[in-house]
């Protein structure tokens, strides 16, 4: 099995003020590591393009996303992929990517977002998912406004439906998260964990393929360390990449 998996990584470009002067640094990071090691574990073969290639590493045609049995989008705004790097600099012509996913999914293919600032609608709206062929294909309905909830606190979900196959052999009591994006089911979306009625874990059947929705993130910071570190962190996401193949 050969996912693709877009995100996760981040750029940081940091002013230091020391007194009358002042001097910038830059740094690189990423927090694909864990599921990276999920999918080891499970014999996956994993393509990452981090957030900053996506521009002009994203598959461009449907033939290139059918190479993959599952496409996934984490914690990566929809302009980022819509934004062909051939687009912006060139004003060249080029495929709608969120139209090809939504196409690769109704011809068998599987896709999945998982939670963070840039998914979804996130911080200040600016995934920009909402109204997208993404919202389409999702088990969720998005909201139009910033769909973030913060919880330092930590809050748990509630398990809805145990028996399903992403959840076997996973006890129902999870780790705490620091957050999530609110999410509402579609009628026709199988919720598999929810918190106050929003949809945590959701999956839904789109054509010939399938989709899930996972409100929070696989890496810090709504993921903590007793999440990541989690014994059944693995058995998790292999489960999810497996049933969006069509192997469980």
């Amino acid at each position: 099995m050969k996912i693709l998996i877009a995100g996760e990584t981040w750029i940081k470009h940091i002013i230091h003020v020391k007194g009358f002067d002042s001097f910038t640094n830059s740094e690189y990071g990423e927090g694909i590591g864990w599921f990276r090691e999920a999918m080891k574990s499970g014999n996956i073969d994993m393509v990452h393009v981090p957030s900053h290639d996506v521009a002009e590493k994203f598959p461009s045609t449907l033939e290139e996303l059918k190479q993959y049995d599952a496409v996934i989008l984490s914690d990566v705004g929809s302009n980022t992929i819509l934004m062909n790097i051939n687009t912006f600099t060139h004003s060249t012509v080029q495929p709608n990517r969120l139209n090809l996913i939504k196409e690769y999914v109704e011809d068998g293919g599987a896709f999945a977002m998982i939670g963070g600032y840039m998914s979804f609608q996130g911080i200040d709206c600016k995934g920009q998912y909402k109204d997208t062929a993404i919202e389409e294909i999702l088990p969720v309905n998005l909201m139009s406004t910033d769909d973030r909830s913060e919880h330092p606190e930590g809050v748990n979900f509630e398990v809805v439906q145990p028996d399903h196959p992403i959840l076997k052999g996973i006890p129902s009591e999870w780790p705490h998260f620091l957050g999530y994006n609110r999410l509402e089911a579609k009628e026709n979306a199988e919720v598999l964990a929810e918190h106050n009625g929003n949809a945590f874990i959701s999956v839904m059947e789109y054509e010939k393929g399938r989709t899930l929705a996972f409100a929070s993130d696989c890496a810090p910071h709504w993921g903590p360390k007793e999440f990541v570190e989690w014994e059944y962190y693995n058995t998790f996401w292999v489960n999810v990449v497996k049933w969006l193949a069509k192997e469980i």
